[in-house]
Parts: C-alpha cells; structure tokens; sequence
C-alpha cells in the first residue's frame, strides 16, 4: 500500500477538490501548532516574571480558537470528501460493469462485496487517513525547522529519531498489508457463500438440506472473525511500538533541555519552545500509523477498485460520457433503420470450458415473431444473450439494432409499478395504463391502494410470478428499441393470462422484430419464423408459409 496512490485522482475526480482543501488546512494546522508554542510559552514567562498576562492570553485564546476551527474545518471537509469519493468510485464501477460484457464481470459475490462494503471501506481512507497523512507531511518538517533556528541541539535529536517512526511503520504496515488481504479474501467468500445460499434457500428447504448449510456459514464467518482479530492485534500492536518509540524521543529532548536550564546554558523561553514543538514533530507521524490499520481495507479495495476500472472496460472506462453519447446515437439510428436482426455463424463457448454451446449458428429475423424452440442446454437463452450484446461472440458476425432482452429473471427493484414500468423510457401515465391493459394487468394494478405508485419489494415481492412476466412484458412494449427478445415470456403464465400475453407479444411483433424462446405451441404456431436449436447449432427453421403449405 502506498501512503498516497495518484490513481485514487484519475479513478475519483471528485477527490481533488477535498484534498486541496485538506492539505490548505493541514499548512494552517502546522502553523497554528508552532504559533501556539510560542503564545503558551510568553504566557508562562508572564506568569513566572510577574508580567500582565492579558495580550500573551488573547493571542492563546485566538490561536486556541483557531486551531478549533481548523480541526472542525478538517473533520467537515473529511467527512464530505469521504461520502463523495465513495459514492463516486461507487457509481463508475457499476456503470463499468454495466458497461462490459458478462464474461467481463467480476463473480457476483465478489462484485456484491466490492461495490457494497469495498467501496465503503474507502471512506475512512479518505477521511481519516488522507487528513492525517497531509498533517504528517506538513507539521513535523515545520516543527523541526523552527527548532533548528531556536534550539539546534533538540532539533538534533528529533531529526535523529523522527526516521524510526516510518522504518518501523512500514515494517509493520508490510504484515498489516498481508493481514489486511487475508481478510478481504474471507469477507468475499462469506459474502459469496452467504449469496448463493439465499439464491438458494428454496431448493435447500425443499430437499432438507438448509440446516446444514448453517455449519458451513459458521465455519467461514469464523475464519473471517479470526483475519479480523489478527488485523486488529497488529493494529494495537503498531500503536503502542510507535507510542513508545516517540515518548522516548520527547523524554530525550525533554531531559537535555532540563540538564542545560539547571546549568543555565539555555534560556527557559527556549527550553519551553523545544519541549512543547518537539511533540508535534511526532504526533501526526503517530496518528498516521494509528489510521493507517482503519484505511487498510480501504486502500486494499480501492487498489481492487481501480483494476476493475482499468481493465474492465477497455477504453468505454476511460470514455464514459463518450460512450453513452454513442449509445444514444446507436439507439436514434436504430429507430430509425428497419429492425433487422442478421446473425452468420455465431459460436460462443463460456469461460473455463471448452465446450462450445453455440457452434455456428445462423439467423435471420426481420419485423414479425421469430421464435427459438428446442431442447433444454441447447443454447437458447445464450443465443438471446449474444444478440442482445451482453456476450460477445467468439466467432461469427453479428448485425442487430439496440435490443430490449426481457429475461427469464427480469429485474424488478423495490420501488413503485410505474417505476419498474417505464424504466429506461419516458412514457407517460396513460401509455403505461394502455402497456398494463395490453398485458392484462390493468384491473390487477387498478386495485392496488395507490394504482401506478403503489411500492413492491426488491424482485417483485408482493407479485405473483405470472404477474411479474406480464409488468416486465408491458415494460417490453414501452420500450424505444426495435428489437425486442423475450425468454420464456410465458413460462410461468396459466393458460387464460398465457392467452393474453401471446396477443400481446403478436400485437408487439406487428410493428417490430420480437424474437422470443418459447416450448408453448400456440407461440409457435402463430410465429412468422420458426427457429429449431439442436446441442448449439440450428437444426431446422421455416416460415408461417412453409408451415400452412405442409398442412
């Protein structure tokens, strides 16, 4: 770990401004410190010459005042910088995850972790460790060039002891640096294994296996309390060496000082200057070691952060706005060309197997319903993947519009019907009663309490599976792109709302290309092309023609 990465910088721009600020406050820090020394010393030979004590008092008043100020001009500026730099670095690595493909994106496990907690661990290193270190390097080396100008022997020694606090520090940062990973590589596994188990949860009850996964839980929750426990044992540890090593420097000055005032070969002015500046040439070196342990995790995720960024993208992460543009005059072109979609000899195969799950496959589907039929495994759902460009073929040329894919698990957050309604789309009050009703779902939302602002919960809690298909099926039919895809649109349908929902998606096929993997019949039958896959390859396809001409 390094005490400042630049990157953090090109990665968050919104740290420039919030470190500026911290290292103009960290200066005015240094020089209220040292001026406070000089205003507590003229306040102590007033006291001890029987001087009047009034204007050495305001200017310590003034100058306690200030450094007051500056600490909570510090903390505000820290903590603002903290949130915004973790918020920011937030938004970016969605946006680039969005952005790649999805043999391109990071484990979900590892993602959850890293966009949740990672990104939070960020804050502290932005707000404690960043003000620390900029007060390090700013308050010790003026603190030791006005003792050289008024005590050369005390500033003799701290400048002989100061070098021990970072050899030591970096000693124990190295351990602290390997800690720290082991227990960011324990809190992703129990963030993973903790994920996949409530993805889950169903099947295990289902087969009485949940109880035993508590076992498991426990035994990597351990694991992760153990990394911890050492990451903080070292934390203690570092804290009192560097509290000791310093106390020992200060005790040196303060004896030196005390042996040349008993033999009056310094003044006491000079000696109560050495001995209350030669503390802050030490403390924020101490405060540096003391916050480091609380931004390790942070600098541990941001370096993970910004791998992500770097490479996750390509050169889209180094263009973000630049890439949206496109896909907004991507989107305008293809409203305005016929929807097409041109598939020749497309393979793609998953990473870390060999075998391919589409092997050549060609399709041609044009304003009407294509729909893919065939075996389980065979490539269907991929095939949807690859044309809706969230997987990049590995061989084979691919020429389709912007494509609106409605999945087989559609995503539905925890906000209200019209949200999940027209997301991504600007539609109107009365499109989306129109888009409901086209759906059969009218009646369904209009008993709601609040209609179109009723809430439901993350993943469509509070609606039946059916109806989930049919509000993610109105979304397709408010969507801009001339391509829809739809997989299994119907699976979860009884027959009389399946009914509805293949009207719909022959109503939706009537003025665009909808190309949708479906087993029923009544979807094949009503199809303008018929799609067979076969172990990832197209094995038969006709047309509405062919078929009436066979019967």
């Amino acid at each position: 770990m390094r005490p400042f990465d630049p990157q953090l910088l090109r990665a968050a721009p919104a740290a420039r401004r919030p470190v500026v600020a911290l290292a103009v406050v960290g200066v005015l820090q240094g020089v209220a410190t040292i001026a406070t020394a000089f205003a507590l010393t003229a306040v102590v030979l007033a006291v001890v010459r029987g001087m009047p004590v009034g204007r050495p008092g305001a200017w310590l008043a003034g100058l306690f005042a200030l450094r007051a100020l500056l600490s909570w001009t510090s903390e505000r500026v820290s903590a603002w910088a903290g949130s915004r730099v973790s918020a920011a670095l937030r938004e970016q690595l969605l946006a680039a995850w969005l952005r790649a493909d999805a043999d391109r994106r990071p484990d979900p496990s590892h993602a959850v972790a890293l966009a949740a907690q990672g990104t939070s661990s960020v804050e502290p290193y932005v707000a404690k460790y960043l003000p620390a270190l900029v007060t390090a390097a700013v308050v010790p080396p003026l603190a030791i060039a006005t003792l050289a100008v008024v005590d050369w022997p005390s500033a003799l020694i701290v400048v002989l002891t100061v070098p021990l606090l970072p050899v030591f520090a970096a000693l124990i940062g190295a351990s602290t640096r390997d800690a720290t990973q082991q227990r960011w590589q324990a809190l992703s596994a129990l963030s993973g294994h903790f994920l996949d188990v409530m993805r889950g949860l169903p099947t295990l009850v289902g087969y009485g296996r949940a109880t035993r996964q508590v076992e498991t839980i426990s035994s990597v929750s351990q694991r992760h309390r153990r990394t911890t426990m050492e990451t903080l044992r070292l934390a203690f540890l570092s804290s009192a060496a560097l509290e000791l090593l310093a106390t020992i420097s200060v005790a040196m000055v303060a004896v030196t000082v005390g042996i040349r005032l008993s033999h009056g070969s310094v003044a006491l002015g000079t000696g109560l200057v050495a001995i209350l500046l030669a503390p802050e040439a030490y403390w924020p070196i101490r405060r540096v070691g003391a916050e480091f342990h609380a931004a390790a995790d942070g600098a541990e995720a941001l370096a993970d952060i910004q791998g992500h960024l770097a490479t996750g993208t390509g050169a889209e992460a180094a263009a973000a706005a630049a890439g949206r543009d496109d896909a907004a005059r991507r989107l305008a072109a293809s409203l305005a060309r016929p929807a097409t979609v041109v598939a020749s000899g497309l393979s793609y195969t998953y990473p870390g197997t060999t075998v391919p799950v589409l092997d050549g496959v060609s399709l041609t589907a044009g304003p009407g319903l294509t729909v893919l039929t065939g075996p389980s495994g065979t490539g269907k759902t991929t095939l949807l993947e690859v044309l809706a460009g969230i997987r990049v073929p590995q061989a084979g040329t691919l020429s389709t519009p912007a494509a609106h894919l409605v999945s087989q698990r559609p995503f539905l957050t925890a906000d209200t019907v019209r949200s999940n309604l027209a997301l991504g789309t600007a539609a109107g009050q009365d499109a989306c009663w129109q888009a409901l009703r086209d759906v059969g779902l009218e009646g369904v939302v209009a008993a709601m309490p609040q209609g179109l602002d009723t809430r439901i919960g993350d993943d469509g809690f509070g609606l039946s599976a059916g109806q989930r298909a049919r509000l993610v099926l109105a979304r397709a039919t408010l969507s801009e792109a001339t391509v829809v895809l739809l997989d299994e649109p119907t699976a979860h349908l009884d027959p009389e709302s399946a009914e509805i929902a293949h009207e719909a998606i022959r109503t939706l096929a009537a003025r665009r290309c909808v190309v949708a993997v479906s087993h029923r019949p009544e979807l094949v039958a009503a199809a303008d092309v018929h799609v067979h896959l076969e172990q990832g390859r197209t094995t038969h396809s006709d047309s509405r023609q062919d078929r009436e001409a066979q019967q």
